[in-house]
């Protein structure tokens, strides 16, 4: 129950903090900008990973839960659990952010810049990278202490350049509960599938480059 409780906790700071800086941003008329929208996702991940990742391992992404079950370095009876604690953290969060701004039409909703394709590809690609280096620092003694680091660096990394085009989600929580409590459902489908397809082709890699 401490795990499960500590991905609710981390992934409602994670939607509240991101997509809070959204609608802060568009209410605020552009105070925080792009750049601060960017640094603050790479930052409540790499706090939240520092916080809480000897209680559960600070997933707090349905993504990447399903790909790490998919190694030995995590029980897969946690699976379903881990991310219904991760889908409803991120509720409670969107939920508090529409009560905060009620106003607010999408509450950082995630929506694709041009056609599906596009995003479809981009977040493939984007949740690739960043689960390849979830796997190849959180794996590694050598590295393991600077993971928070590396890992959130990578979100800010791929929100800096991508989110303008598909709102670099590379999470499906957080783009499940914006959406779903502004009703925006049409293009979800995009940032559920994407994620996951992106962090099980790196947990292949991960597999064929690993150290013996």
């Amino acid at each position: 129950m401490k795990a499960y409780l500590a991905e609710f906790i981390g992934t409602y700071a994670l939607v509240f903090c991101g997509t809070g800086a959204i609608i802060i941003n568009d209410v605020s008329n552009g105070a925080i900008g792009h750049q601060g929208i960017a640094i603050t996702f790479g930052a409540i991940v790499m706090v939240m990973i520092y916080a809480l990742g000897n209680v559960s391992g600070a997933h707090i992404n349905p993504a990447v839960s399903i790909a790490f079950a998919c190694t030995n370095k995590f029980n897969r009876k946690n699976l379903l659990p881990y991310c219904l604690a991760q889908i409803t953290g991120a509720l409670f969060a969107s939920f508090t952010l529409a009560f905060l701004f009620p106003t607010h039409l999408t509450l950082g909703t995630t929506l694709p810049y041009d056609g599906w394709q596009q995003s479809f590809v981009l977040e493939v690609i984007l949740t690739y990278f960043l689960m390849l280096v979830i796997l190849m620092v959180s794996q590694n003694k050598a590295v393991y202490q600077f993971s928070g680091i590396a890992i959130g660096g990578t979100v800010l990394l791929e929100a800096l350049f991508a989110g303008p085009i598909t709102g670099a989600s590379m999470n499906p929580a957080r783009s499940i509960a914006p959406a779903l409590v502004s009703g925006h459902l049409n293009l979800l489908w995009i940032y559920i599938s994407a994620p996951i397809l992106g962090a099980l082709l790196a947990t292949g890699t991960w597999y064929l480059i690993k150290e013996p």
